[in-house]
């Protein structure tokens, strides 16, 4: 085990955070930092050494070791004089040997260490309400709530919806070179985004928090396929459209083809996994509610309008 930083250990216990070097992450340990805590990320060994020094900027004290080996995690989770963590946070992200392996291995540590609180890499639409066996990565995380229920300290699960910054990326729901929004169903279904900034910052606030509940949702901004258009079409200039791609039960067979023409072995979120989760958007599972959007006064909720303005340049292309 080594820190990377060659600062000493004393002081009080900092907030634990694994995931550190990945976008969420990063952003999490930086806000933490903001807020004043003092905060240890614990990364794998071999990292590449790039992607440490944001960490070092932010103050974070960074400890590299085998995320696999429960002493060894437990041992850096162990305060000065055997304190235990106010809060360990996961913001690991993977398939089955990160999601409940390496993360299990941290749960099973924090307990070990005596933290009094976990926060698990769940940042997703509500998969409480959701049916098993229709979304890959959100049944990882069921899985691993069952273990979380076992364990024998408090656990608080942020709930966000799709991140919005996808918008303008990843999630092929706005179409700018053709101007349209799809949609699978009714154009005014509602949808739950938050910023990625915005799910840091409110976690950040939620690690430090010791009466957080077991659920957290928040969700920065709800808006239909309808809403997206007018916000589209304000970001760009240009008038944009809702196209009905048919009911949602028609990406069942979407997804039966993806997961045959482009199986994704290995990877995190292949296309079929980003149908899965428009499934479950679109026929209104995993809605957020009742929302905690006024837990944190001090926290400011991006506007999708903002997000598709940042995003203009890039996706917008040719069209």
């Amino acid at each position: 085990m080594t820190d990377r930083t060659g600062r000493p250990g004393p002081g009080p216990a900092p907030i634990i955070l694994a995931g550190a070097t990945g976008g969420l992450g990063g952003r999490i340990a930086r806000d933490l930092a903001r807020r004043g805590a003092s905060v240890t990320a614990l990364v794998r060994l071999g990292t590449a050494p790039h992607r440490i020094p944001a960490l070092d900027a932010d103050g974070v004290r960074v400890v590299a070791l085998d995320l696999d080996d429960v002493g060894a995690v437990t041992a850096a989770c162990t305060g000065p004089g055997g304190a235990g963590p106010p809060c360990v946070v996961s913001a690991l992200n993977g398939l089955e040997a990160t999601m409940l392996g390496t993360q299990g291995v941290l749960l099973r540590a924090a307990v070990a260490a005596g933290a009094a609180r976990f926060i698990p890499s769940d940042f997703a639409l509500d998969f409480t309400r959701t049916a098993p066996g229709r979304n890959r990565n959100l049944d990882l995380r069921h899985r691993f709530h069952a273990a979380l229920e076992r364990a024998p300290l408090r656990a608080t699960s942020i709930l966000n919806g799709a991140f919005a910054d996808m918008l303008t990326g990843q999630m092929p729901l706005i179409l700018f070179p053709l101007r349209r929004v799809i949609h699978w169903g009714e154009a005014d279904q509602p949808l739950d985004f938050t910023a990625m900034d915005d799910v840091a910052a409110f976690t950040a606030a939620a690690a430090l928090d010791p009466t957080t509940p077991r659920f957290l949702r928040v969700a920065g901004a709800q808006a239909s396929p309808r809403d997206l258009a007018a916000l589209a079409s304000a970001a760009t200039g240009r008038r944009f459209r809702t196209l009905r791609l048919g009911d949602p039960r028609r990406l069942d067979g979407l997804i039966r083809i993806a997961r045959f023409v482009a199986p994704g072995h290995g990877q995190v979120f292949p296309p079929w996994q980003g149908l899965q989760y428009l499934r479950d958007m679109f026929e209104g599972r995993g809605r957020l509610s009742p929302l905690d959007n006024d837990r944190y006064p001090d926290l400011r909720w991006t506007s999708l309008g903002t997000v598709l303005a940042r995003g203009r340049a890039g996706p917008r292309g040719g069209g």
